[in-house]
């Protein structure tokens, strides 16, 4: 924010923003429309030059207030000293931060509603309306007295009050929702920036909501939650199904954890960030998404988070990558077994780590087990114990480089029926036993035999 200045100022030296002189005339016919006071603020939160005459006049809601609180009277220095200021300065806040209306009631019961103004995606200013009573006149008259140490006496106050009529909450919502469609109409080439404000306040909503769960679950002094591993395959399961839903909901889970785990660190979040982006790129890579193609895609999306300076900037670009990634890893479009295929992967992935057979999965399937397998392999491009060994050494990976477990813990974890069975096939697929693979930190492995998994995305995760 710039330094404050007063309306005088601007009234006798500096020029008001054209886009809040554009306001002016719009919510001057919105007040006349629907009864409303109005007032077009500037980006210091202080009323425009031009409606300064309306602010300090007869029918202002503030007026007592003004005159017996701030002890300054009807000037434009008093007006500055307004004790509501806080609470106007705060609501307006509110609305730029969640991009839409907000509303709010005074110490006095009146009602009001506010929507911010944009020019280029820069806050520029806001509307501010009152006018109506959310309360009973004699609660308002009441506190008026006090206000007025008794000076002001209960005729001349209802006298006052008979101008604002009582404002029901369906009344004074639809107010705002019109009041907001004007604001958003008015700010210049910032159409995309209202959306912007909003998915991201939507987005840290349920984050929060993760948070809260997370503070009941591990109170202070108590060991916190570890990395969400297995939320990571749900994500992968999620968008392998074309489910995007249900990935948005699991990301959110995942980055309330990250959030809990790592209070104040945004370097560490932002390289988690990363280690998940590498992660579905892989996912990514098929026959129709060349590795190159991956990889282009997948700098842009490393470069973007790298430049992220906040929590909701970064939440909102991975909720963008995850939308986007979510076409390239759906395993299914186009298929003819889709559905059938849909539902053999959600089982697999939900039970691979114990031993499943062919006819179980083809049972959830509704195919015969020959069928299913044929078409399976035609589909998928590789046949179903291929697709499992590759799904198991996936996850013992991870569990090998971010976890201390013994490797016969994560044999079985993984599904495999004993250890040596496990070496064998991890080193099928890496090169390497599981034991060099964990002491080399996963970073070093030269050969990976797996067609679909990228040198260059293997660099990138070894980061």
């Amino acid at each position: 924010m710039t330094d404050r200045k007063s309306a005088s100022a601007l009234k006798s030296g500096g020029k008001t923003n054209p886009l809040l002189l554009e306001a002016l005339k719009e919510v001057t016919a919105y007040g006349q429309a629907t009864g409303a006071l109005v007032c077009v603020m500037d980006e210091n939160f202080l009323p425009i030059a031009e409606m300064f005459s309306e602010v300090i006049g007869q029918g202002n809601t503030c007026r007592y207030c003004l005159k017996y609180l701030a002890r300054q009277g009807e000037t434009e220095e008093g007006s500055k000293k307004n004790p509501c200021n806080e609470l106007h300065i705060n609501a307006i806040k509110e609305s730029y931060r969640f991009s839409g209306s907000y509303i709010y009631t005074c110490d006095l019961g009146f009602m009001f509603w506010t929507s911010p103004l944009f020019s280029n995606s820069r806050f520029v200013g806001s509307l501010l309306c009152s006018g109506f009573l959310g309360v009973d006149k004699s609660e308002t008259v009441e506190t008026l007295k006090e206000v007025s140490h008794g000076e002001l006496n209960e005729k001349e106050l209802l006298e006052y009050l008979s101008r604002f009529p009582r404002g029901e909450p369906e009344h004074i919502k639809a107010l705002a929702e019109l009041l907001l469609i004007i604001a958003e109409s008015l700010s210049k080439e910032s159409e995309d920036y209202h959306e912007t404000l909003k998915r991201r306040a939507q987005q840290q909503s349920y984050i929060s909501e993760q948070l809260a769960i997370l503070k009941n679950q591990y109170p202070p002094g108590e060991p916190s939650p570890g990395y969400p591993l297995e939320k990571e395959k749900l994500l992968l399961a999620a968008l392998r199904r074309g489910d995007e839903e249900a990935g948005r909901k699991i990301l959110n889970e995942l980055l309330g954890v990250l959030f809990f785990t790592n209070p104040d660190q945004f370097k560490s979040i932002q390289y988690r960030a990363i280690e998940l982006v590498v992660l579905l790129s892989r996912a990514a890579i098929s026959p129709g998404n060349t590795e190159e193609n991956i990889l282009e895609i997948n700098n842009q999306y490393l470069m973007r988070i790298q430049e992220t300076q906040s929590i909701e900037e970064l939440t909102d670009v991975l909720h963008t990558i995850l939308e986007r990634m979510t076409g390239q890893i759906f395993s299914f479009q186009g298929i003819r077994h889709a559905s059938a295929l849909q539902k053999a992967e959600w089982f697999i992935w939900e039970n691979y780590t114990r031993k499943i057979s062919l006819q179980e999965i083809a049972e959830v399937s509704g195919l015969s087990a020959p069928y299913f397998s044929t078409v399976f392999k035609i589909e998928m491009g590789e046949n179903l114990s291929n697709y499992l060994n590759r799904l198991r050494v996936e996850e013992a990976s991870r569990l090998l480089t971010r976890t201390k477990m013994p490797i016969s813990d994560i044999a079985e974890a993984c599904g495999f029926g004993d250890q040596s069975w496990f070496s064998k096939i991890f080193k099928s697929f890496t090169g390497v036993s599981p034991g060099k693979f964990r002491e080399q930190g996963g970073g070093t492995v030269s050969e990976i035999s797996e067609e679909n998994f990228s040198e260059n995305c293997r660099g990138l995760f070894r980061k």
